[in-house]
């Protein structure tokens, strides 16, 4: 599949880093180096701009090594962009360390994975068939 983008950055588009990726790295598309403080959140331009098909969406997630070493992560994980939306794709990073942290130009802030979506119809129902779970909530299923 082919996705066209508008590249407005000083940086190489997005790509696949193993021919195993799920995801593209998106990179800050910044003038200068930006310092996140502990417990603050910021959104990071990237000067990318996409056209996804209908029926498609992508997805901002998280990069692994960032948020385990530096607990930076994206806040709305996944964050979704609409078929629709044809602005330029920015990131809502979170630093949930103690540290402040240094995002630089260019650097590697999250990914890009595309996802199909799946269209449903809502049917008003009075009821609900059971199952084994039903109403269990948060834990109901165990912790181990």
């Amino acid at each position: 599949m082919k996705i066209r983008i508008t590249n407005k950055s000083n940086n190489q588009n997005p790509s696949y880093q193993t021919s195993g990726s799920s995801g593209m790295d998106l990179r800050a598309s910044i003038p200068a180096s930006i310092v996140l403080p502990p417990g603050q959140r910021i959104l990071v331009p990237t000067g990318l701009y996409l056209e996804i098909p209908q029926d498609y969406e992508a997805q901002v997630r998280s990069r692994s090594g960032l948020a385990l070493k530096k607990g930076i992560i994206v806040l709305n994980s996944p964050g979704t962009i609409d078929a629709d939306y044809r602005g330029e794709i920015c990131v809502i990073l979170f630093n949930s360390s103690k540290n402040p942290y240094e995002i630089k130009p260019s650097e590697r802030i999250a990914q890009l994975v595309f996802a199909k979506i799946v269209k449903v119809n809502l049917e008003n129902s009075s009821a609900l068939d059971k199952t084994e779970r039903s109403s269990g909530g948060f834990g109901s299923t165990g912790t181990n």
